[in-house]
């Protein structure tokens, strides 16, 4: 093992067990190279003449650049063309973790670390799963989960997803979960929680999320070791009144000494930027502090350089300079309201009697998505190859469960999409 491992690793195992306990192999191994060629970048900083960075630079000091590339980008091209660091720009790092606080106001006298700039999304579940997972672990998720978390934890780390059932008289199977969290021996489980789900669109409500909680609580005092991934790409998105507004990642983050909450969070969905791909994965546990998330944060930041060597700069600079706009939240106001539209056409639309008679909703309430459950006979691959070929709609198919993503039809469309799928439904009885 690397020196440099090694001593991230004791710093861990002396803050805490669990969380040195709770690290895949590879996370045992990483480590971010203070030294070397980095290191030696580093020191050479403000020296008149340096030629430690991989990278060419114009006569004038600036970022060597094609005007045919520069001349599109009204930005300083010191803000666009240059690496960022594989941790992520300081600036928007530190821009984020405010943010999370702002969202997350119980929060506020949890310490949580600083968030690490992921390549959106995905790549910080491949993060979470490359600094956790070891092959043939067991990552609980929801019977409705999203599928990319095959690609990222079972194909890319040889982690087994299993499955409790998500939903019971209309709300959070709490019984399942329950379940399935303290199913087998007493030791490590990892867990993700994504609300608002992908694909069904649901979040818990309050009271249903405060028994979340306490089933880890106590799974954790039982001797359970849990670190619990918070899939937060929808955060902000809710729709209906008494559905639990903050992210579970603020109560997890402090609530036992043997559970390490993961954030996965981004601007992908939240703020509607799905190709500058910029995410963030934050640490929170019972009595962290900043030597604790200092090292989890280098081990991340290793795996990133590791992996893709760090997120775009200019995306960076795109997504920070919106944040720091002052008519940002007047702007995501304004989507909110059209996205709520949108929510609000699909519940007048689903007040339709007949379509009953072939599908029925799941229970939605925030997020992108909505699902329907096809009735007994139908096969969900067949209706949705009717609704391409002869209604021209377009919606993915999960079995014989129907995903519609609302976000990307107007409002105006939306009870002629219903009828359509009613209409290929009868066409395939």
């Amino acid at each position: 093992m690397n020196p440099q491992a090694e001593e991230l690793n004791r710093i861990i195992q002396k803050k805490s067990t669990t969380v040195f306990e709770l690290l895949s192999e590879k996370g045992k191994n990483i480590f971010f190279p203070k030294k070397g060629i980095l290191g030696q970048t580093a020191e050479a900083k403000g020296t008149k003449i340096n030629a430690t960075i991989g990278a060419a630079i114009e006569d004038d000091g600036s970022p060597m650049r094609l005007e045919a590339i520069a001349s599109k980008v009204n930005l300083d091209p010191k803000l666009v063309f240059p690496y960022a660091p594989s941790f992520g720009r300081p600036d928007i790092r530190a821009k984020w973790k405010s943010m999370i606080y702002d969202k997350n106001p119980t929060l506020q006298n949890t310490t949580i670390s600083l968030p690490v700039v992921t390549n959106a999304l995905t790549h910080g579940i491949s993060m979470a799963g490359y600094m956790f997972c070891d092959p043939g672990d067991e990552v609980i998720v929801p019977n409705l989960f999203w599928g990319n978390y095959n690609l990222t934890l079972n194909n890319g780390y040889g982690a087994n997803l299993v499955k409790f059932n998500l939903f019971k008289n209309d709300r959070f199977d709490l019984e399942a979960f329950e379940t399935k969290l303290n199913e087998g021996e007493i030791g490590k489980k990892i867990l993700i929680l994504n609300f608002p789900n992908n694909p069904s669109g649901y979040t818990p409500t309050q009271e249903d999320t405060n028994a979340i909680v306490e089933i880890i609580k106590k799974s954790a005092e039982k001797g359970n070791k849990i670190v619990t991934i918070t899939d937060d790409a929808y955060f902000g998105l809710v729709y209906e009144e008494g559905i639990a507004r903050e992210s579970i990642f603020s109560a997890l983050s402090n609530l036992h000494e043997n559970i390490l909450a993961v954030k996965v969070d981004g601007a992908t969905k939240e703020d509607y930027v799905w190709g500058l791909r910029v995410g963030f994965i934050t640490y929170g546990t019972k009595n962290g502090d900043a030597e604790l998330y200092g090292a989890l944060e280098a081990k991340t930041a290793g795996a990133i350089r590791g992996n893709i060597s760090n997120s775009a700069n200019l995306s960076q600079s795109l997504v920070l300079g919106a944040f720091n706009s002052e008519e940002y939240a007047e702007q995501k106001m304004a989507k909110f309201n059209i996205m709520k539209k949108r929510y609000d056409a699909v519940k007048d639309a689903l007040k339709e009697e007949k379509f009953k008679e072939v599908y029925t909703a799941i229970p939605y309430n925030s997020g992108y998505f909505m699902c329907v459950q096809l009735a007994e006979g139908l096969n969900g691959e067949e209706v949705r190859k009717v609704l391409i070929e002869k209604y021209s709609i377009g919606l993915i198919s999960l079995g014989n469960v129907l995903r519609i993503a609302y976000s990307a039809v107007a409002a105006n469309d939306v009870k002629d999409m219903f009828e359509g799928i009613y209409n290929a439904c009868k066409d395939c009885s």
